[in-house]
């Protein structure tokens, strides 16, 4: 009971500074368990990222770590083991990517990404979203309220 007290006063402290100073990023539901977010990646033209707190690592596709690394945004640290939603194991190379855009409002730098073979969908993971901590995610309305946003990407990082 003590500890749902403080975890309960913790979160009544915390949301005046996200209301006060946070950054709304709209979500979109494609289906009434998934939203995405609006993205972009330096060096890469617009995408969308599924929205999971569930997952550890913003995600990219090998299509998407292509171009990346054509625009020199993407630099390699080491491979990891994942744990798919289906239980089974996949090494898989995690990058540092230079930046991320969410929504046109708030741009992260130096992001851990892990690549997911062939064409899979991007996923908007922990390692991006504990940079815009703290945040909010509410799905009524479908948004995002992010803290930590740096400046919009300029035009040369576009």
């Amino acid at each position: 009971m003590a500890k749902q007290f403080l975890a309960l006063f913790a979160l009544l402290l915390v949301l005046p500074h996200l209301h006060a100073t946070g950054t709304i990023v709209p979500m979109v539901a494609k289906t009434s368990k998934t939203f995405y977010v609006s993205g972009q990646l330096s060096g890469m033209g617009a995408t969308d990222f599924m929205v999971d707190t569930g997952s550890g690592y913003l995600t990219i596709n090998e299509i998407t770590l292509k171009a990346l690394q054509a625009k020199g945004t993407a630099q390699y640290l080491r491979d990891m083991t994942g744990v798919l939603a289906n239980g089974d194991e996949l090494v898989v190379p995690v990058y540092l990517l230079s930046a991320i855009n969410l929504g046109g409002r708030c741009q992260l730098s130096d992001v851990e990404a892990a690549v997911f073979p062939g064409v899979a969908r991007q996923i908007l993971g922990m390692s991006a979203l504990k940079k815009a901590s703290p945040f909010l995610f509410s799905v009524d309305p479908p948004l995002l309220q992010l803290s930590n946003c740096q400046q919009q990407l300029t035009k040369a990082e576009k």
